[in-house]
């Protein structure tokens, strides 16, 4: 993430990408594509990894490094991974090093051949499961608990008659959020944890099956969406085809806990999640920001870019004109010096500059996905009325940050939450707007149009018993 983001914005720690060619072309380029189209949901490191299912097992050709996939891979790199599947991760560490080791995919060598795991999202048991392959003498190179996971479906592999198998064994171990997509030397499997809270969905190119987190990279390499992978899931793909296993499948939909972020902010806007669109949830919850807190303005505008789409949805439903008030700076990358504090320059300003002409003298209401600490609501607020603005209202599409999460969303403790113990007018003074409306808890199931969702970080109420040790450290990704 920008400088700009990590003052304010949650983090995503990741996403997915496999592929395998049943025709045994290549798949590496498709895959770095693919992660291009997934850089979103994490800015910090990328690889990919891809093996020859025609080959000599145990084959696996991997690259992967700090940065984003543009400075991670050039013509070259990509033309020395041959091979017909593979896997490709990009990350965002919430915890766990900011190191070349901790990056993804992961290639494990054992007995069996070999293993190359990409994986999204965060387990609350990851210390336990770690403590006790340290103890039966596994020795760990990296501090992240997709290691763990890896482990263990090496280990049940040994004891069982396929691969699908171990990783089914492997998750009636796992709590926790986890999308996996993991290659062997002649399959590619995805799974899904039962809650569902990370998204995961297959796609289809000509005789190629693709797992991905988000159906929008399906777009970008010219895939055609096949459907999502079910809440407890497991998906085999082979010579053969494809084939499911449902062994860990919920029997009630009630208990599934979909994160509501990626409604909200992770997922890109183009993207459609478990039959939801990501555009329409934003439109929505836009248009319930309009209905549960009205204000009398001027003017409707998005912080880039999370808020522009709600933007729209506010302003169709007050009728209240939308407009662009920010310009972005689209050259800055995942971070820039930082001048000395002799020449202090705001990170907002740095990547976002107001549009005098378009808010000065209005009454302009921004719409934003969320405040975490605070600080860049702050900033901006102040941006806008420096530009002119007459009044500023913010409007926020979910309700205020009062529990961190354990599930793979960066959100901080409850001391470093501008909203936790603070009345909505003392967070409002506190940034500096003229008013301040949340999203209303009882719109959250409504934007996801019914789909069982996980609001943890709301209401305090985790779908999975928090984890007695704070994981949010060495073993939070």
């Amino acid at each position: 993430m920008s400088d700009y983001q990590n003052l304010e914005k949650l983090h995503e720690e990741c996403g997915v990408f496999g592929m395998y060619d049943l025709d045994g072309g290549e798949v590496a380029s498709t895959i770095y594509y693919g992660l291009f189209a997934l850089q979103h949901r994490g800015q910090e490191s990328c690889g990919i990894a891809v093996s020859d299912t025609k080959g000599p097992k145990g084959k696996v050709s991997v690259h992967k490094g700090m940065g984003l996939c543009n400075e991670v891979f050039t013509q070259e790199t990509l033309e020395q991974l041959h091979g017909n599947i593979g896997v490709g991760h990009v990350r965002y560490s919430t915890a766990g090093s900011s190191s070349r080791e901790n990056a993804q995919p992961l290639v494990l060598n054992y007995v069996k051949g070999t293993l190359g795991l990409a994986h999204n999202g965060n387990l609350v048991n990851a210390p336990e499961l770690r403590r006790e392959l340290e103890y039966s003498g596994a020795i760990f190179q990296t501090t992240i608990d997709s290691e763990v996971i890896a482990y263990h479906i090496a280990r049940e592999r040994v004891k069982s008659p396929d691969v699908q198998t171990a990783v089914i064994q492997a998750m009636k171990k796992l709590k926790g959020a986890y999308s996996l997509v993991i290659m062997s030397p002649r399959k590619l499997i995805g799974a899904r944890d039962p809650y569902g809270f990370k998204p995961l969905c297959i796609g289809r190119k000509d005789n190629a099956y693709i797992l991905v987190s988000e159906s929008c990279a399906l777009d970008t390499v010219g895939a055609e969406f096949v459907r999502d992978v079910e809440p407890g899931e497991v998906v085999s793909i082979t010579k053969d085809g494809i084939c499911s296993n449902r062994e860990m499948c919920f029997e009630k939909r009630e208990k599934q806990a979909r994160c509501i972020f990626e409604y909200i902010y992770f997922a890109r806007p183009d993207s459609v999640f478990d039959g939801v669109s990501v555009y329409h949830s934003r439109i929505y919850a836009g248009r319930c920001l309009a209905k549960d807190s009205p204000i009398e303005a001027d003017l409707v505008v998005g912080v880039p870019e999370s808020g522009n789409v709600a933007a729209i949805g506010y302003s169709m439903e007050s009728g209240i004109p939308y407009g662009s008030a920010f310009v972005k700076n689209s050259y800055v990358g995942r971070t820039f010096i930082k001048p000395k504090q002799s020449n202090r320059v705001s990170a907002v300003r740095v990547k976002l500059n107001v549009l005098r002409e378009a808010v000065a003298g209005k009454r302009v209401i921004m719409i934003d996905d969320s405040i975490v600490r605070g600080t860049t609501s702050h900033q901006i607020v102040r941006m806008l009325r420096e530009a002119g603005a007459k009044e500023v209202h913010m409007r926020v599409t979910a309700p205020p940050f009062l529990y961190p999460c354990y599930f793979g969303t960066d959100i901080p403790s409850e001391d470093q939450l501008i909203a936790s113990g603070k009345t909505v007018e003392e967070v409002c003074r506190l940034i500096g707007a003229d008013s301040l409306g949340y999203l209303e808890m009882r719109r959250l199931g409504e934007m996801a149009q019914g789909l069982p969702v996980c609001t943890a970080c709301f209401s305090g109420e985790y779908p999975i018993a928090p984890p007695k040790e704070d994981i949010r450290g060495e073993y939070w990704r």
